[in-house]
């Protein structure tokens, strides 16, 4: 299954479609882990997975553990933004881990290379 990557870099982000060939390396990964972005074309980068979606649009929450879906009770946070103090609401989200379900990962630069994104995604084109 091909994922959709979306890169952070400071003020800028950056997507990109990672093709099902490639797109074995990030399943079982978590929220937080780094991994070295060469085998996807950003060579000399390594990004951070910060969170991501599934399939049916729900979000990935960091303290929810494996590729499971639950609903949880939320008071704030990935998932829920409460309108008032103290309120709280039954959500569904997505385990920290990521597997076939996930469409949609988030990443930021932990490390940067030589040449800029935006010039690595210009060649691959």
């Amino acid at each position: 299954m091909a994922f959709k990557l979306v890169i952070s870099e400071g003020e800028s982000s950056h997507q990109m479609e990672v093709p099902a060939a490639n797109s074995k390396q990030f399943l079982g990964l978590r929220i937080g882990e780094e991994f070295d972005a060469s085998n996807i074309g950003l060579n000399g980068y390594t990004l951070k997975i910060t969170g991501g979606s599934d399939k049916n649009g729900f979000p990935m929450k960091k303290d929810v553990e494996g590729p499971r879906r639950i609903r949880s009770l939320l008071s704030g946070g990935s998932g829920f933004k409460p309108k008032r103090a103290g309120q709280r609401k039954r959500k569904t989200v997505r385990g920290n881990t990521i597997s076939d379900d996930i469409v949609q990962i988030s990443a930021v630069v932990a490390k940067k290379g030589k040449k800029n994104i935006d010039e690595l995604l210009k060649e691959e084109e």
